[in-house]
């Protein structure tokens, strides 16, 4: 372990550097650095050999599964638009905060349901099984948190005229 805590030292800076120059920002730079060299101690421990190489090959995948991650919430953020049939005044698709501001508006279960189905993208039978009900149920669940998001977003609208 010894050997991992002196590659640790050796590769902060180098991995670190990789991942904030393409980052939007330090903070999920500094997560993909912690993910990455989690991952480097998982590695050691099942006898791989890990080298500074190996952990920038590795921050590459960590980043590329945080872009992807951030594609499929945009595209869940955008099915939630059109669910909501609504337009902001310049034609786009909500604004993030505006959809974390109708979700929290939400009963716990809707936005439980919608997040796991719409943001976290999990079929309806993976979503049955989370929410521990039967497939008829947690459709029935979406269909009425669907409801209850577009009511929300009218309200919340209103309010801001």
């Amino acid at each position: 372990m010894s050997a991992l805590l002196q590659l640790y030292d050796e590769a902060l800076p180098h991995v670190y550097g990789y991942l904030v120059r393409r980052c939007d920002d330090r903070a999920t730079a500094e997560d993909l650095t912690a993910d990455t060299f989690m991952a480097a101690v998982h590695a050691h421990r099942n006898g791989a050999d890990v080298s500074v190489a190996w952990l920038i090959g590795t921050a590459r995948h960590k980043l590329v599964d945080h872009w992807r991650r951030l594609g499929r919430q945009r595209e869940a953020m955008a099915e939630l638009w059109d669910a909501a049939s609504e337009v902001a005044d310049d034609g786009s698709p909500l604004e993030a905060l505006h959809v974390q501001a109708v979700l929290a508006r939400l009963a716990p279960h809707h936005r439980l349901a919608l997040t796991l189905r719409y943001l976290d993208g999990l079929p309806v039978d993976q979503v049955a099984a989370h929410l521990d009900r039967s497939l008829h149920a947690t459709e029935s669940v979406l269909a009425r948190a669907r409801a209850a998001y577009r009511h929300a977003a009218d309200d919340l609208e209103g309010g801001d005229r």
